[in-house]
């Protein structure tokens, strides 16, 4: 029957994970790839990922290739541990998860070492850290160890675009404030005095700060106008009775 559920979507082993699971309502494979990118993306919203938020944003280049490359081992890992999920022990499977996401961000370095040398260079060992990104591990062990492949890769292109977009946004203000420049291009010309701290790591906990001040704002708003469309609701209702 399709609506049992399996073994493996309990291989958790958190008591009653199973109960109420004919009441869970049917999420559609858009909200799953829509998640990542504003409502629970992994750096504005869950605060993962923040060692390469902060360190390597000094350029757009770098966060771009950054946020490719961690893309890129988000999406295969969900996929090869979703494939796998229902053969992996319930004892060793963190250890395993880390195993299948080493495997990735290795063919990812030697990818990055071959194909933008300098920026690879640039990047230094991040690179590698990859393998310890709480956004790719969290994401297997709260989704892909427990959903089918379907879903899983989703939601993996979700949050990995939503990092690509925080990492876009980190690298572009940085670069532009701190540098004068937009991907190596001069914006502003010769007169132009840099915001040196915007390129030192100071830099990326001010731009940090702003962006989540900003999306704070705008959540505070959004639930302020919601508020008064309710109030202004009631009081029509009011004067109708």
């Amino acid at each position: 029957m399709s609506g049992e559920i399996s073994p493996a979507d309990l291989h958790c082993g958190a008591p009653g994970a199973g109960a109420g699971a004919g009441a869970r309502r049917i999420v559609p494979p858009r909200e799953d790839l829509v998640k990542g990118f504003w409502r629970e993306n992994p750096v504005l919203v869950q605060l993962l990922g923040l060692c390469p938020t902060l360190a390597v944003t000094n350029s757009v280049a770098n966060s771009a290739v950054m946020g490719i490359a961690t893309f890129f081992v988000l999406v295969g890992s969900s996929l090869l541990v979703s494939v796998s999920r229902r053969f992996i022990p319930n004892e060793v499977r963190i250890a395993s998860y880390i195993l299948i996401i080493a495997t990735f961000v290795s063919v990812a370095e030697m990818a990055l070492q071959a194909l933008v040398p300098d920026i690879y260079k640039a990047l230094g060992a991040f690179v590698a850290l990859i393998v310890v990104n709480c956004i790719i591990l969290g994401r297997q062990e709260a989704f892909a160890g427990k959903n089918p492949v379907g879903r899983s890769v989703l939601d993996a292109v979700g949050m990995g675009i939503g990092f690509i977009i925080m990492m876009l946004i980190m690298g572009s203000v940085r670069e532009v404030l701190g540098s004068g420049t937009f991907l190596g291009v001069s914006l502003f010309g010769p007169a132009y005095e840099p915001w040196v701290i915007m390129v030192l790591p100071p830099g990326g906990f001010f731009t940090l700060a702003f962006v989540l001040l900003a999306v704070a704002w705008l959540k505070r708003r959004k639930a302020l106008r919601a508020r008064a469309a309710e109030r202004h609701d009631v009081a029509v209702v009011e004067r109708a009775a």
